[in-house]
């Protein structure tokens, strides 16, 4: 098991092997369909003017996500007493994303992506030119990962997205997963599929 601690270094990454289980601890946010969308298409699109509000929340996120995650999830979240508390967070399936994650990685300086079921090869190219992995989070444990995410330090683009699709920025403490596409061209997913396929075929000849 590896612990990483946010900002993660290009070291950390390369030592880092498809198959490998993780922690991770530090500030980072969740982002799913809405978020991508808004971050390729309107945060890094140079030729767009960015609004004032726009120019501050592209600021922060790359203040974040340089040397660190995003976290594919939209979690069911609850104010108590005008406090966000994470109730259940299980990750979203990744593949949603990999028309936009390429440009993601690259344009903010990620590290680590974590969803499920993996991504495609866009996203493996860039996590190999970009020094970045992905991470498989745990389905099917909503709350338990929850329990990971110890404290929502704040929330963007709420209104416009709604709970779910809303970054969510929050400290996350000794979350875990296995990486599954590393730094090196490996991807899990991609070798899992070719056997799946190849097993398929056997049978299907039988």
């Amino acid at each position: 098991m590896t612990n990483l601690n946010i900002p993660i270094s290009q070291q950390d990454i390369l030592s880092l092997h498809a198959g490998d289980s993780v922690t991770i601890s530090g500030i980072a946010t969740t982002g799913r369909d809405a978020a991508h969308k808004y971050m390729v298409e309107t945060l890094l699109n140079s030729g767009k003017t960015l609004s004032a509000q726009d120019r501050r929340l592209l600021d922060e996120l790359k203040s974040i996500y340089n040397g660190g995650m995003i976290y594919h999830c939209g979690p069911i979240v609850r104010n108590e007493n005008g406090k966000w508390r994470i109730i259940s967070a299980g990750p979203t399936t990744s593949i949603r994303e990999e028309v936009y994650e390429d440009s993601v990685i690259s344009g903010f300086g990620l590290r680590v992506v974590m969803g499920k079921g993996g991504m495609g090869s866009r996203t493996l190219a860039a996590c190999t030119k970009n020094k970045a992995i992905y991470v498989h989070a745990i389905g099917g444990a909503g709350v338990t990962s929850a329990e990971k995410m110890v404290e929502v330090l704040d929330v963007f683009k709420l209104e416009e997205f709604g709970l779910p699709e809303a970054f969510w920025k929050v400290r996350f403490h000794n979350f875990p997963g296995i990486v599954t596409m590393d730094a090196h061209g490996k991807s899990l997913h991609e070798e899992l599929g070719r056997e799946f396929d190849k097993n398929l075929a056997e049978l299907l000849e039988g």
